[in-house]
């Protein structure tokens, strides 16, 4: 997992189960996408909580999972 300390004392890090967030004090877990399936069976990945783009289509959803959290790591997870 990887955490982003900002100058205000504010961690943002993409979710997992790897750390306990709340031994960093009190935890805002907020959706930074939203995958969802499309009307032909493919899926897309819509990052528009985090005023990203709508990746996609995949073929299956865990591609779709893939590029939520690729996305994630490479263009929110930065210092802003």
């Amino acid at each position: 997992m990887e955490l982003l300390i900002e100058t205000t004392g504010n961690v943002r890090c993409v979710y997992d189960e790897t750390l306990d967030l709340n031994s960093l004090g009190r935890a805002d877990i907020r959706r930074g996408s939203h995958v969802e399936p499309t009307t032909d069976g493919r899926w897309t990945a819509d990052m528009s909580p985090v005023n990203g783009p709508v990746l996609g289509p995949f073929v299956n959803r865990s591609m779709a999972l893939e590029a939520e959290r690729t996305w994630l790591l490479d263009h929110w997870l930065i210092e802003q």
